[in-house]
This record gives C-alpha cells, structure tokens and sequence, in this order.
C-alpha cells in the first residue's frame, strides 16, 4: 500500500525534497542483462558505422577508450576497434522505464520524467523509510538492483538544479545527497561546467571573464551576466547561489514534433532533395494523427545536415490559424531555401511541426528528442 500523500507542485520550496534518478548507461546496461555475455566487453548502442550512425550511448569499458554518446560510429570503432555496437530496441526500454516508474509510484504521484531512463521524483510529504529522501532514494535503487538487475544513481536535494547535479556526483550506482544546510558550501567550489545547459562553449566564455566556479560566479553582477547570456544569464545568476524553484512537473506540453533520416550517400541536387523530403511528412503525418487531438500546429519547420556536418533550420508560420498543415508546396519552399545558404551534398533532412495545446492540455508523453528518427 502507497503510504506517501500527493503534494502540490505549488508546495513551499523549502519544503521541497526531490531526487533525480538517472540510470547507468541505460540501453547498454538493458542489453547486458539480456545477454550476460557482454559484460566484460566494451559494448555501445547505436546506429552502424557503414550507415553514418551515431552512439546512442555506451557501458562503461567503452567509456575508457574515450567513447561517448553522439559520436558517429566510424569515430568510435577507431577508438576502439573490438567495439560491439548493438542497434536499439527502444521497446525493450520502454518497457524497462515503465518499470522504473511502477517502483517510483509506490512512492509520490510527482514524476517527472525526462528520458527513459531519467526522472525527477518529488518525496517531500512521502512517509516511508520516516519521511527521509535519502532513505527513499537508498530504498529505490536497491529495488531497481533486486527486481529489475540494473542500477540508477541518485541525487538528493532540496531543489532539482542540485538533486540533478547529485546524481552525477557519485555514479556509477551511487547516491550523493545534498542537504539544505550545506548547500551554500558545497555549490561554492561546484565548477559551472556542473551546471545544467552549460557547455563547452558557454564554459570557456566564462572562463574567460574568469568564472570557473560557482562561487565565482556569484561575483558577477546580474546586469553583466544578462547583458553576456541574456535570459540565460539570469539562470546563471541563480543556480550559483543553489537556488531552484521549478518544481516538479508530472505532465510536460510538447512543443514540437518532427521526423528526420540520415541518407547513406549525400543527396545532392535539387529534384533529388525535394523528392526525399516526401515520406518524411507521410511519416510527420502518421505521428501528428496520435496527438492532434490535444495540440494545434502553429509553425512548420524544416532541417537540413549538409554532408559538412553543418546544420540549419528554416521556420514558417501559418497563413490562418485553420491552415491545414500538410502543404508541400510550403515544405518545398523552405527546405530549399535552408539548401541554398550552402548548395553543398545532404546527408540529413528533418521536416517538422511547432505545436501549441488545445485549451491548455497537456501532452503527458515526454519528448525525449527534438528529431524523432523515422522509421
């Protein structure tokens, strides 16, 4: 029996316990279990070499040869010649995560989920393990191990910006709370590279105006940060004091959907690119008939890779609120006007919708990715 309360969203953030789960190298992990004989071996998930694919993600002996997620599979097959590259079975996943949730509902009603393997969970006026989020966090993970033989590492936190940062802190298969108490200590050595949305490029930009930690950070005046970042800036400025307020949110709104294809040979040319475009949008069609009925499309969009790996996206919105979307002539338009800012050989095109809820409903499917892969 579920011995935790439902605690609104909109609770005092003081009084806020929340933990970030974050399973370890999720797919790679999945497919171990499945097949044990991988467990020694350095193993990744993701499209195949000789198809242009690109790491999905990897356990951790590939890790050590320097792999990572998003790398093409040629770069990580040079990396690490004996690498078992296994295509995806998302299904199977789904399947895992859906249990991951089953455990976290004995919980809280507060999920959110991020991707399928990642979730923020709000225990603040849970009772279990005596109302101790630590416990709860301890408890859930030694589930996940014993019933589902796969293992998560969690952060503690008051708020989600440093329950997300705890999570990371200590994997794989590890558990680092943060207590209120101490958060001004600890976020004031934390290197900004541990922030949320902050990159390479952001990194080294602060870098430069001599940022390397948050408590560096905290130095900056608020005018400067805006003025450098804009909205971001502002972020910035608040997560290097520890502070978050969003709370947790059971149900996302989905603001785009979309469908790409990588090509095994660069399209080239201009009958060849708006030929290929086609099935994209019976695909993008396919997909918008499941959600129509909760969201309307206000902008349709397109995305071209040329084979430089450089990348643009060109948007439209609607004549009339009741334009039907599906308007190839549109589509046609804008994806050659993202091919002449290069005129260069094509080895991705994207064709999508921006969408907006219908009498602000909210769509509960989490989008895990901006592009969905077509089928």
């Amino acid at each position: 029996m579920r011995l935790c309360c439902k605690l609104h969203p909109g609770a005092e953030v003081s009084e806020r316990k929340i933990i970030h789960i974050d399973a370890d190298s999720f797919y790679a992990s999945v497919e171990t279990r499945e097949d044990p004989s991988l467990a020694d071996k350095a193993i990744a998930v993701g499209g195949q070499a000789q198809r242009r694919g690109v790491i999905a993600t990897c356990n951790y002996h590939a890790r050590e040869f320097g792999i990572r997620s998003a790398m093409p599979s040629s770069r990580a097959l040079q990396l690490c010649p004996s690498l078992i590259i296994l295509k995806p079975r998302f299904e199977l996943y789904r399947e895992v995560s859906g249990q991951f949730h089953n455990i976290f509902r004995q919980y809280t009603d507060l999920i959110e989920p991020l991707s399928l393997d990642e979730a923020y969970l709000d225990v603040s006026d849970c009772q279990q393990c005596e109302g101790s989020a630590t416990l709860i966090a301890q408890e859930i993970r030694a589930r996940i191990k014993k019933e589902l033989n796969l293992t998560v590492s969690a952060g503690v936190a008051p708020n989600k910006f440093l329950a997300k940062v705890g999570s990371d802190w200590d994997k794989p298969d590890g558990c680092f709370t943060i207590p209120p108490q101490q958060i001004a200590a600890f976020v004031k050595d934390l290197p900004v590279s541990r922030i949320n949305g902050v990159g390479a490029v952001t990194a080294a930009k602060l870098e430069k105006m001599g940022v390397v930690t948050c408590g560096d950070l905290q130095q900056l005046p608020l005018e400067t940060l805006v003025r450098r970042f804009g909205k971001y800036g502002k972020r910035l400025a608040t997560v290097a004091h520890g502070e978050d307020d969003r709370p947790v949110q059971p149900h996302r709104i989905r603001k785009s959907i979309s469908v790409e294809n990588t090509y095994h040979t660069d399209i080239t040319g201009q009958e060849e690119i708006t030929a290929a475009f086609v099935p994209l949008l019976d695909e993008l069609e396919k997909r918008f008939e499941k959600i129509e009925l909760k969201y309307l499309p206000s902008k349709r969009y397109v995305k071209v890779k040329f084979d430089n790996f450089q990348q643009t996206t060109v948007e439209e919105v609607f004549a009339t609120p009741n334009e039907p979307w599906r308007n190839e002539e549109a589509y046609r338009r804008l994806l050659l006007t993202a091919w002449r800012r290069e005129e260069r050989p094509v080895r991705l095109l994207g064709v999508g919708l921006r969408l907006s809820p219908k009498e602000s409903e909210s769509e509960t499917e989490n989008q895990l990715t901006l592009f969905e892969p077509a089928n």
